[in-house]
């Protein structure tokens, strides 16, 4: 087994494991630490746990140490170095005449590189470009093509259900998500009832099936008989939110009733 913490580098980013050393970390705190990248600046976001071989990826690195105040403004400087080179690779990108949209750009901590993340429709030739800023950042330089859910998720913004898209809140990894999973939560399959900002299927019919799984799983089905109080129905329609159902008592008629109120159901047949 091996001790770690779980550190994150952006907003809702994925969670990477680090051997904490002697040191007492726990979630909230910054700290320093080793990457492929280089040395990069992160935010504890989960607390220390073992965890087997398998869960790690070899060879696991150490937390160098917690960040001090230095660190700190080092890395808000960093932020705001991000902002002027956002705007400079605009202009290049213009110039170049690229078919490309710039998205993000972020340095490392070390300013050992500097990545521009973007999105195209296709491939784009992008080797003068990265020479140019090279020319004006003297380091190493960076483009990296990313899909529109990435996109999405580091610019951010509101979904059709009026709050904060998942992914720029606390989705950290995005799961493959299907039609069949809109079919069994009963939903419209119109695309643009089920589709996000991003164009693709909405991340929350990923998270919510297990809930809609295990609330049908506490309701009875379409057709199925129930009994309630000294009486008998067949059941209409189910509200799997409410955890209510429609029961039919008589030709055109109706009672709704909650879950907790069907004294049970089924047959013996």
């Amino acid at each position: 087994m091996y001790r770690v913490v779980g550190v994150s580098f952006k907003k809702a980013g994925k969670i990477y494991y680090f051997e904490p050393g002697d040191f007492d970390l726990k979630i909230g705190d910054f700290v320093i630490v080793e990457t492929a990248r280089g040395i990069e600046f992160g935010e504890v976001v989960m607390n220390l746990k073992e965890v087997t071989e398998d869960e790690i990826v070899a060879p696991l690195k150490k937390v160098i140490r917690p960040a001090n105040a230095e660190d700190i403004e080092k890395n808000a400087e960093n932020k705001r170095l991000e902002k002027k080179a956002f705007d400079i690779c605009l202009k290049k990108i213009k110039k170049h005449e690229l078919p490309m949209k710039l998205i993000d750009v972020e340095y490392t901590f070390d300013h050992n590189k500097i990545i521009f993340y973007f999105t195209a429709e296709g491939r784009v030739d992008f080797r003068e470009l990265v020479k140019d800023l090279a020319r004006v950042f003297k380091t190493r330089i960076e483009l990296r093509q990313i899909g529109v859910r990435d996109e999405a998720k580091m610019i951010g913004g509101m979904g059709i259900c009026g709050r904060p898209l998942c992914c720029s809140v606390f989705l950290r990894d995005f799961d493959p998500i299907s039609i069949k999973m809109a079919k069994k939560q009963e939903l419209s399959l119109n695309p643009s009832k089920i589709s996000g900002v991003c164009g693709r299927l909405m991340c929350c019919l990923k998270f919510e099936a297990t809930t809609y799984k295990e609330l049908k799983e506490m309701i009875p089905e379409i057709g199925e008989i129930v009994e309630f109080e000294d009486d008998e129905g067949e059941i209409a329609e189910q509200n799997l939110v409410k955890k209510t159902v429609k029961i039919e008592v008589g030709e055109n008629e109706y009672i709704e009733l909650e879950i907790d109120e069907i004294n049970g159901f089924g047959s013996d047949e």
